[in-house]
């Protein structure tokens, strides 16, 4: 069971079958009437500690469960590769071991991609989806970033080090010495190939689509996302007959490096998850 900290959080560890021993944290309160719990996860390299301020500013009014994803934080690395399909497994076995049947589901970058899988794989879990700044397929990403990700490899281990994301790593991780290993496997996950948009297209759960802009993925693509999602077809109409289910929001002067940390994310995502579902009365 998990155990308070003195953060007032709860924490624990979910042994995942096939996969990590998955620490979560729990804050705020049981979902009310109308809410689901909502399943936070957090960047690449990062960890629950990068998303405490957003954590704590969506907690005041729903219960927020922010978990390390395999390898990072206080996660430890298994021998399996990571992926964002055995990363959105996990956090249906993690909502499963809480006894979580419906859940909204958010993730930032590395955590959006799992929060996306997570919705095609498992979408009897999923009632709401954010997605903050992740494209649904690799070519996404501006050519300049998909050219860093290319040279990434067990090198870049040494370049990261001076790096806040390698301290914290240093601090929380149960075996710092696997950094080399977490950033090979990250190197590895970057330069796959992908392409969800006949995966998104069959989505059935609202999704907000957050991004920075300056950000890494091209507006061209931003505007394709939300098009695969119903929107941008026609005019909204004078009674919102024309807006669809799933929502766009681009942060004025901000980049994929903080969009997480934008001051106005916590209300914007508030606002799209206290929304009433499509249909409801």
């Amino acid at each position: 069971m998990p155990q308070a900290t003195k953060a007032a959080a709860k924490t624990g560890y979910a042994q995942i079958s096939g996969g990590p021993n998955m620490y979560y944290e729990i804050h705020g309160t049981p979902a009310s009437p109308g809410q689901a719990p909502l399943v936070l996860l957090h960047g690449g390299f990062a960890s629950t500690d990068a998303m405490a301020t957003l954590t704590s500013q969506l907690a005041r009014s729903r219960e927020v469960i922010a978990a390390d994803l395999q390898g990072h934080g206080r996660t430890a690395d298994i021998d399996r590769p990571i992926t964002y399909e055995a990363l959105a497994d996990d956090v249906a076995a993690l909502a499963k071991h809480l006894q979580i049947a419906k859940a909204d589901v958010m993730g930032y970058s590395l955590g959006a991609g799992t929060a996306l899988q997570t919705t095609i794989r498992h979408a009897a879990l999923v009632r709401k989806v954010v997605v903050v700044s992740a494209p649904f397929r690799r070519e996404g990403w501006h050519a300049d970033v998909l050219a860093q990700m290319n040279q990434m490899g067990p090198a870049s281990a040494e370049v990261l080090k001076p790096s806040p994301i390698y301290r914290t790593y240093a601090r929380v991780a149960p075996r710092p010495g696997d950094w080399t290993a977490l950033v090979t496997k990250m190197s590895h996950l970057i330069q796959q190939d992908y392409d969800w948009s006949r995966d998104v297209v069959a989505i059935k759960a609202p999704l907000l689509l957050v991004f920075g802009d300056s950000d890494s993925v091209r507006p061209a693509h931003i505007v394709q996302f939300f098009e695969l999602l119903g929107g941008g077809k026609k005019d909204g109409g004078w009674d919102n007959s024309g807006v669809p289910n799933s929502r766009l929001a681009i942060l004025p002067g901000t980049t994929h490096y903080n969009v997480d940390e934008a001051p106005a994310l916590p209300a914007i995502t508030a606002a799209f998850l206290d929304s009433p579902m499509p249909g409801a009365q």
